[in-house]
């Protein structure tokens, strides 16, 4: 069976405008078989008279007016997203086939002879003519005039407008023909013999109404796009079982039980295209809340992204920044005195102009975390990165009264990073440290740095303090973005170095040092390429 193809250009979640899937077109066939079932049951006793069962048609006549008026409104709703002239037709054809049965019910014999309306003996099988006529014609045109794949024009005036006057206009038409119908009972076609029984004439009803069934059904096949083509489809077959039963296999015959199954099929096929309604707009809700929620929570992760970079940033940056203007002071104070010190000025300048570039490489390492290039990744040797930060930062250990000490082994294997974003993990390191051991009073403030190999070709490094330790309730939670213990912490240190050692494939964790203090490891993987570090090469 060849695969309904979606219009190109349409709202692809619409139930007049997404293909059926798979399980819908098995979903139909399975009620046609069960319909099909019903048929062959009740065709034994179709003819069998139930008398006294007129109470029930007040009853059968208000639910399909509800049904039908309902998925009227379901189908102009629909009209009003897409613009579709089809749907439009369709949702008229509803409305009319709802109207309709009203005045059916009104005017049944024996139903509201009590409240005097007797329309005469024709009267209810014109209407039920016109009814069984109409709603066919109704499907065939939404069949011929629903967009194919060349994108037919669509309805370009005012929608509102639109459905006002097509519901006013099928008010008037319903009203008009039940007004002409009942006040002309004389010239009516002679359909009926009695109130049960129909005359010969009546044959030529249902012989119209199966050849415009099979007729939409057939166009309905041969142009169908959407579910709501397969369930339309479905709706006909049913009418086509429908008008069987009532008018061949029960011959005609009023409240027998053929003609009460065939009702049932006329409710079950009023109600295929409002339960398919129904279902397609709450899986649709269910996708736009899903597709909210989603949207939401990206919303969300880019803008606490945002904020992460921009803190990474003035973290990172901050330092370097401050170096400069303490050197900048510094300058100022030798040249301030009586007989300026030019050496110590020139000095000053000095560590301001290597912090400044030092400022511009945090920068660019900041900018290269987020890139796929490994250019910037050569072979590096850990003791000589250790060697240099400690080196920039020995001025702060001695300020704070920090002893520094190391042991770095000898003969590491070389490890494939950017210098600059490990140097920046080992310089938050070592200034967390000592700020943590500024508050010790009465032990020894202790920066203890270590390097050594482990199994399988990995180096780690360790940079412990003997400083009050990291409280174990909050050791889960400070490498989470924002968290800190400082009073002007921004939290992003230790985000930042766990963000670059697991990038180059290491980790990073923390541990309490013995017997005072904290203790912060991580590793990295060995170079694989037996490329050695500059410096090593020439051994």
């Amino acid at each position: 069976m060849r695969s309904p193809r979606r219009v190109q250009g349409d709202h692809p979640f619409l139930l007049s405008t997404s293909p059926p899937s798979r399980n819908q077109e098995r979903l139909a066939v399975c009620v046609l078989v069960v319909l099909v079932v019903e048929l062959l049951v009740t065709m034994p006793f179709a003819r069998i008279p139930l008398t006294g069962t007129e109470v029930l048609l007040p009853a059968y006549g208000a639910a399909i007016l509800l049904i039908e008026l309902i998925t009227s409104a379901l189908l102009l709703a629909l009209f009003s997203v897409q613009q579709s002239r089809a749907v439009l037709v369709l949702a008229i054809g509803y409305l009319f086939s709802g109207l309709m049965v009203v005045p059916w019910m009104l005017t049944f014999p024996d139903v509201f002879d009590a409240l005097g309306l007797d329309a005469g003996l024709q009267a209810t099988a014109s209407i039920a003519a016109l009814r069984r006529l109409g709603f066919p014609l109704f499907v065939l045109a939404y069949a011929l005039s629903k967009d194919g794949a060349t994108s037919a024009p669509r309805f370009q005036g005012s929608v509102r407008k639109a459905i006002v006057g097509s519901v006013a206009g099928t008010l008037a038409a319903a009203g008009g023909l039940t007004w002409f119908i009942l006040a002309n009972d004389d010239s009516l076609p002679n359909f009926m013999r009695n109130a049960r029984n129909v005359t010969d004439l009546w044959l030529y009803v249902p012989t119209m109404a199966v050849f415009l069934y099979l007729t939409a059904l057939a166009v309905l096949f041969v142009r169908r796009r959407s579910v709501l083509d397969l369930w339309l489809m479905v709706v006909l077959c049913t009418l086509l079982i429908e008008i069987i039963l009532l008018s061949y296999i029960s011959a005609g015959i009023r409240l027998s039980v053929g003609w009460w199954g065939g009702r049932s099929y006329g409710l079950a096929s009023a109600s295929i295209v409002l339960l398919v309604l129904l279902s397609e707009s709450t899986t649709l809700y269910a996708r736009v809340a899903r597709s909210v929620s989603a949207e939401r929570r990206a919303r969300e992760t880019r803008l606490t992204a945002m904020e992460a970079l921009s803190a990474l940033i003035a973290h990172e940056i901050n330092q370097p920044l401050a170096s400069m203007v303490t050197n900048a002071a510094a300058g100022l104070r030798w040249l301030e005195k009586k007989d300026p010190d030019l050496g110590e000025v020139q000095a000053a300048l000095k560590r301001i102009v290597n912090d400044g570039h030092r400022a511009g490489t945090v920068i660019e390492s900041i900018r290269t975390m987020f890139k796929k290039d490994t250019r910037d990744r050569v072979p590096l040797d850990v003791n000589q990165l250790i060697e240099e930060v400690l080196g920039r930062c020995r001025d702060d250990a001695r300020l704070g009264r920090v002893t520094v000490e190391t042991a770095l082994e000898p003969g590491l294997p070389t490890v494939t990073g950017n210098p600059i974003q490990l140097q920046q993990v080992l310089s938050n390191l070592v200034s967390n440290a000592i700020d943590a051991m500024c508050p010790v009073t009465g032990r020894a403030r202790v920066l203890r740095v270590t390097s050594r190999s482990q199994v399988p070709g990995e180096v780690m490094v360790s940079v412990e303090d003997s400083g009050s330790g990291v409280d174990p309730e909050l050791r889960g939670r400070i490498f989470e973005p924002f968290f800190t213990t400082k009073p002007d912490g921004m939290g992003m240190g230790l985000m930042f170095c766990r963000l670059i050692i697991e990038s180059g494939g290491g980790r990073l964790w923390a541990d309490d040092n013995v017997p005072h203090g904290a203790v912060f490891r991580f590793t990295l993987p060995g170079s694989d390429d037996g490329v050695w570090p500059v410096g090593e090469q020439a051994r």
